[in-house]
């Protein structure tokens, strides 16, 4: 799933299109029924913001088209004469470039989803202090790791940086909230910051914990753990040995 860090890298190269009357289509049926073309078409492009794991492309008389990329939509940016391969949810068509949105999942006029979530997590600064407050504001027998992905408290964490975070800060998924300090939780919040600020500025890194379910901890040598967690069943990655704390009973 694309991650508050690719929206950002999606905002940076849509920036090409800011301050133009774009052309707009919607080629995919399932995007055509939504009426967007009649409404954008013809209108000026003022602004594109990425918060969290939403892209908003703000327009001139205050519409706001929000885009949510789900597990495989993408964004693509291309010269006006290139062609167009597949069926785009959406086409931004500018003077010498065009915007195209693939696999859309949800694409909507905005109706105020940006101000529900919590701080954005890639932002400079960030808000460690609300994101804190809102943490301790929710139930806190929660696991941190399954409240990490909730996009109220902090804004564009998705399953790859929530286990690489935990793993860097030591603090383990299953522990409750009532179980991790404030320290533990802003050491978390801070290494999801600079890791997908890292990713965000090209630099180069490799995963610790996601995704290596039975390889070694680079930290400690023993074996990653997986086990699915939350409501939605998503994957946790973690070291028993580095990140201790309550195991999960099926695990």
């Amino acid at each position: 799933m694309p991650e508050g860090d690719a929206l950002h890298r999606a905002a940076r190269r849509l920036q090409v299109l800011v301050g133009q009357q774009l052309e707009v289509e919607t080629p995919h049926p399932r995007a055509a029924v939504k009426q967007l073309a009649p409404r954008l078409d013809g209108r000026r492009l003022e602004q594109v913001e990425a918060i969290g794991k939403n892209l908003l492309l703000r327009f001139e008389g205050g519409v706001v088209l929000r885009s949510h990329l789900r597990m495989k939509g993408r964004w693509l940016v291309l010269r006006r004469d290139a062609p167009i391969f597949g069926q785009p949810w959406l086409v931004l068509r500018g003077d010498e470039y065009v915007g195209a949105m693939f696999n859309g999942a949800v694409l909507e006029l905005d109706k105020g989803v940006a101000k529900r979530l919590g701080p954005d997590i890639i932002a400079e600064p960030p808000d460690y202090d609300t994101m804190r407050e809102r943490f301790r504001a929710e139930n806190q027998q929660r696991q941190v790791g399954d409240a990490l992905l909730d996009q109220r408290l902090v804004a564009g964490i998705g399953n790859l940086w929530k286990a690489e975070s935990l793993w860097h800060a030591r603090v383990s998924p299953w522990r409750r909230l009532t179980e991790v300090t404030d320290a533990d939780l802003r050491a978390t919040l801070e290494a999801a910051h600079r890791l997908m600020r890292g990713r965000l500025d090209d630099m180069a890194g490799s995963a610790q914990a996601y995704r290596r379910k039975g390889r070694p901890c680079p930290r400690c040598g023993a074996k990653i753990e997986s086990w699915p967690q939350g409501d939605d069943a998503r994957m946790a990655y973690w070291c028993p040995q580095c990140q201790k704390g309550e195991e999960p009973k099926t695990a």
